[in-house]
């Protein structure tokens, strides 16, 4: 059974669509922006969501009813039954879930996003696998198999390096990495736009799991299948998770890959952000390595590798007018950097 606190049901009630077997729920939940216009509410009144929850709320209810109107919120925190049959169906399928007020939220997403960092995240595996940072790998999903074997070598060496490796879990270059990582005893982190259920029960990925090798976590609902918006939004989440980032092969001006490195090289810009050059690397790698991404040098070990992500941090730490970098840089993360 998965313990899930007071706050964490009370913010499922509100923003989770609480896919319960094959139809999910019609409920208007808060999206990101109105729940965290909730969140302040609560703490001007020096509340948390669970105290939305219970007798004794009427008052707190109607001071947060005149934001989003008083039905609305009487739907999403009647929604008890439900949220006891999607919480059966996960503890079935060994998938937590947790939110921004549990202590055990990846302290990376609340420092690099702030206030973008997801309510909720739910995931299955080694919790503590979300703080290691390492290595985050990036690419297409439709790559032929040269690059396949290039992005499976790229985990390897961050393995051999025991470098955590960060990535989306998608096929293609993400999924190569993460395998690369795992056959070569290394840990992983895949975050997931979608389909979480899916990959709980992929046979690929139950060893892993089951050696507290790999965790697969997402923002959004288990059952949730693919969503374009989805798949866009998750990039910040994977480079927050990260102390550095590669990326090996985007379609250029569009898909996910495009979108969160453009993103991440001229407006997040929590880690560096390296990517593969050279004749094959197509338009799309070329032009973000124009916009300020740092071309791959293509270390040919660990220890190489090592020292190609300190030499960046090093350059970043040091360049001026980095007033969010300094925000969100800490001394574990820089210590494992320089260590290699």
């Amino acid at each position: 059974m998965i313990a899930i606190s007071a706050n964490t049901q009370a913010i499922l009630l509100l923003t989770g669509p609480l896919v319960a077997g094959r139809n999910a729920s019609a409920a208007d939940i808060l999206s990101l922006g109105e729940y965290n216009r909730l969140a302040r509410v609560l703490r001007e009144r020096q509340k948390e969501p669970a105290d939305l929850l219970g007798s004794g709320n009427e008052e707190l209810i109607c001071d947060c009813a005149t934001v989003f109107g008083r039905e609305r919120l009487d739907a999403l925190l009647g929604r008890g039954f439900l949220l006891s049959q999607a919480v059966e169906r996960w503890n079935a399928r060994g998938i937590w879930v947790m939110s921004r007020a549990d202590s055990k939220y990846p302290r990376r997403l609340k420092e690099r996003l702030k206030e973008d960092a997801p309510p909720l995240l739910y995931g299955c595996g080694e919790v503590s696998l979300l703080g290691t940072g390492g290595l985050a790998v990036v690419g297409s999903r439709h790559v032929d198999d040269e690059l396949i074997v290039y992005a499976e070598s790229i985990g390897r060496m961050a393995a051999q390096g025991q470098r955590a490796l960060v990535s989306g879990a998608a096929r293609g270059i993400d999924r190569a990495a993460m395998d690369g990582a795992l056959k070569s005893g290394g840990v992983v982190s895949g975050v997931m736009s979608d389909s979480l259920e899916r990959g709980a029960a992929a046979p690929d990925n139950r060893e892993a799991l089951a050696d507290r090798k790999l965790v697969l976590a997402s923002p959004y609902d288990p059952a949730a299948g693919f969503n374009v918006g989805h798949a866009m939004q998750r990039n910040k989440v994977i480079y927050a998770f990260a102390d550095a980032a590669l990326v090996v092969t985007a379609d250029y001006q569009k898909g996910g890959t495009w979108e969160g490195a453009v993103e991440q090289i001229e407006r997040l810009r929590f880690v560096p952000v390296f990517v593969r050059e050279g004749k094959s690397a197509g338009k799309g790698n070329r032009a973000l390595i124009q916009k300020g991404g740092l071309p791959w040098p293509e270390p040919q070990n660990a220890d190489a590798l090592g020292e190609v992500i300190r030499a960046a941090w090093d350059s970043i730490a040091t360049e001026p007018k980095q007033e969010t970098l300094s925000l969100v840089l800490n001394e574990p993360v820089l210590r494992r950097a320089k260590d290699g």
